[in-house]
């Protein structure tokens, strides 16, 4: 399924805004990720078992919201966007969303 951060997609005309569309995940680095993490934190530089976590994280939150896109009959999703936040120190939410749209080819 086509999607993009812009509000328009080469070549194609928006037909119809569905509305918004999302894909929500929250998830837990774990006790032992965490004290591992927690250990590469005192040093400088990346700290990978953070980037891992986020990054499947915001695939599975972008499944997610092609999932929710496609049950309402949409073609492409424009505007998506991520948002992330913390909840009680432990997990770490992270929400794709963007408007589901049915597109015809332009022209």
């Amino acid at each position: 399924m086509p999607m993009t951060t812009a509000f328009e997609l080469p070549d194609l005309r928006v037909r119809e805004n569905l509305g918004i569309c999302y894909g929500l995940v929250v998830r837990s680095m774990g006790f032992t990720g965490g004290v591992t993490a927690s250990f590469k934190a005192l040093r400088r530089g990346e700290v990978s078992e953070y980037t891992q976590l986020l990054e499947d994280s915001r695939r599975h939150a972008i499944d997610r919201m092609i999932d929710n896109a496609r049950l309402m009959g949409a073609d492409a999703v424009l505007a998506v966007r991520f948002d992330s936040s913390e909840i009680g120190g432990q997990f770490t939410e992270i929400v794709a969303y963007g408007t589901a749209v049915t597109v015809d080819r332009a022209g």
